[in-house]
């Protein structure tokens, strides 16, 4: 088989994004690092050797364009959708019609769209290898998230449903589902909530960005080469 060398990243500049650019950077690996267009993450991206596309996952136009971009310099070998938003915690009544589809445009749609166009090129090499970010509220649900533990159960459906309908084209398709991971992301969540949390996980702690890109990377490469259509749950025994 031949090694599969080229890494699309999204999300690039999130902590479970930058841990994932850092992890295939290590294994030598020629990594393209999308992030959504903060100067934070620029900056933080451009430090590293890195091939940097801005993109916004909400916007088609910005997706295609990029996609060309990518496809032009030898296409992608390893897709990894990790970006999405999460909106602050609330019940589902109070939940406008905006933010669902905020959440989904990224978090679906931008997923669709990306992978959509970069997949023929996958097929025609009949190699490929892609991975899907999702949640242990996609597997369980959340209270008071619901409308993204709707989004990751979707990116576990997708996922199962694409690997296979292109399995037999040599593409592996596969999800990991992390748990309470220390990121950005859970900065909203109380001190005290997350304790709690912590206490009721199998290990007893929360896990790092680190832990959710070393599964990415076991399940992008040859190693993992009969594994398809999986999730794997990155969640110290939460589920």
């Amino acid at each position: 088989m031949n090694e599969l060398k080229r890494v699309v990243i999204t999300g690039a500049g999130g902590g479970i994004g930058f841990a994932m650019v850092e992890k295939f950077l290590s294994l030598g690996k020629s990594v393209t690092a999308i992030y959504s267009g903060r100067e934070e993450s620029r900056s933080r991206l451009s430090k590293l050797p890195v091939r940097l596309i801005r993109m916004d996952l909400r916007s088609e136009d910005e997706i295609c364009a990029g996609a060309a971009v990518i496809e032009e310099e030898g296409g992608a070998d390893i897709l990894i959708n990790n970006a999405a938003i999460a909106p602050v915690q609330k019940v589902i009544t109070d939940v406008s019609v905006a933010e669902w589809d905020d959440v989904f445009a990224v978090n679906v749609r931008g997923m669709f769209l990306l992978t959509k166009a970069l997949l023929p090129g996958m097929i025609r090499r009949r190699r490929g290898s892609i991975v899907n970010v999702s949640s242990v509220w996609g597997v369980m649900g959340g209270s008071c998230e619901v409308a993204y533990s709707a989004s990751k159960g979707a990116v576990i459906a997708f996922t199962k449903a694409l690997a296979r309908e292109a399995g037999l084209s040599g593409i592996r398709v596969n999800c990991i589902a992390p748990g309470v991971i220390r990121t950005p992301m859970n900065d909203h969540i109380p001190p005290e909530e997350l304790s709690a949390l912590a206490d009721e996980i199998a290990s007893g702690r929360l896990g790092e960005a680190a832990e959710v890109a070393e599964a990415a990377a076991f399940l992008a490469c040859e190693g993992a080469g009969y594994v398809n259509g999986q999730v794997v749950c990155v969640d110290g025994g939460m589920v």
